[in-house]
C-alpha cells in the first residue's frame, strides 16, 4: 500500500504553523491504477502543481509540512468524506472519488459514473483518514507545544475553469470558512498583507475553504485554519505547464511576508 504522505520537518526552530498540501500528489496505487485512461494519469490535470515546491521555503522558517502522495483523481482529501457537497451554487464539483475532470470529462476507461462503495471506504481507510490524522496529530503537537496552532491549507487551480466559474479567477483567493475557521486577528493580519500586494485578491469568493479548512478550524480552541487558492499562471508559465522560476519567486517573497507577520501574532 503506497504511503499517503510526505512530512517535512521544519530545518529552524519550530513555529505554531503547518502547511497541507492535499492537492500535490500524482501516484496512482497499483492495484487501481490500470482502471484509468493512461493518457490523463500520464499527467493528471486537476494537480495542484509544483505547490509543494512553491512552498518549499517554509520548513526554513520554522513550519512544518504536510503533502499527498496520491492523485486527487484516487480520493480527494479536501471533500467531505460523507460526499456531502461544499458548494451549492450550481458550480462542477468533483466527488471524494472523481470519476470525471474538473471539465467532465471520464477519468477511468469504463467512463464509470461512480466508485464502488466498498472500493470508496477502503481509499478512505487507506489515504483520506491517515492524512487527516496526521494533520490533527501535528497540530495537537504544536499546540502543546505553543498553546495554539495555525494550518494552512495550499491550493493552485488554472486561470480559467468555465465549469466552476465563467469569469478567470482572481490571483488569490483566502478562504476562512465565512469567518469562522480563524480568529478574526489572524484574518486580518493575511488580508493586510495580501490585499497590499501587486495580486488581484478575494476573500472567501469564489472559493471559502474546502473540507480541510472547515474541519479543523477551531479558533475557540486555538486550533485555526486558512486556505489559500491561488491561480497558477501566478507561478507557473502561461500554459500552466511549467514552473516558472521568476513569477514564483515573487509569490514567495510574498508568502514569506504573510508567515513572517502570523508568527509574529501568534
Amino acid at each position: 500500500m503506497a504511503e499517503a504522505f510526505y512530512i517535512t520537518q521544519p530545518s529552524s526552530p519550530e513555529v505554531p504553523i503547518l502547511l497541507s498540501v492535499p492537492h500535490c500528489g500524482t501516484e496512482f496505487p497499483e492495484m487501481v491504477k490500470s482502471q484509468y485512461k493512461e493518457s490523463l494519469i500520464s499527467s493528471p490535470d486537476d494537480t495542484d502543481w509544483f505547490v509543494d515546491k512553491l512552498y518549499d521555503f517554509a520548513p526554513e522558517l520554522g513550519i512544518t509540512m504536510i503533502s499527498a502522495r496520491i492523485s486527487r483523481w484516487v480520493i480527494d482529501l479536501n471533500r467531505n468524506p460523507e460526499e456531502k457537497p461544499l458548494y451549492s451554487d450550481g458550480r462542477l464539483i468533483t466527488g471524494l472519488c472523481p470519476t470525471t475532470t474538473f471539465l467532465g470529462e471520464p477519468i477511468y476507461k469504463d467512463q464509470r459514473k461512480q466508485v464502488d462503495p466498498n472500493e470508496v471506504q477502503r481509499r478512505l481507510s487507506s489515504y483520506f483518514f491517515p492524512y487527516h490524522h496526521k494533520i490533527q496529530e501535528l497540530m495537537d503537537q504544536l499546540i502543546r507545544r505553543h498553546g495554539q496552532v495555525l494550518l494552512w491549507d495550499c491550493h493552485s487551480i488554472r486561470q480559467s475553469v468555465p465549469t466552476i466559474q465563467k469569469e478567470p479567477f482572481p490571483d488569490l483567493i483566502l478562504g476562512d470558512a465565512d469567518g469562522t475557521s480563524a480568529s478574526p486577528g489572524l484574518i486580518e493580519t493575511t488580508l493586510s498583507v495580501l490585499d497590499h500586494s501587486r495580486y488581484q485578491t478575494r476573500h472567501n469568493f469564489p472559493f471559502k475553504g474546502g473540507f480541510i479548512t472547515r474541519h479543523f478550524g477551531k479558533p475557540s480552541i486555538g486550533q485555526h485554519a486558512l486556505q489559500l487558492e491561488m491561480t497558477k499562471v501566478n507561478y507557473m508559465d502561461d500554459a500552466e505547464k511549467s514552473y516558472n522560476v521568476d513569477r514564483a519567486s515573487e509569490v514567495r517573497t510574498l508568502l514569506k511576508s504573510v508567515f513572517q507577520k502570523l508568527m509574529d501574532q501568534l
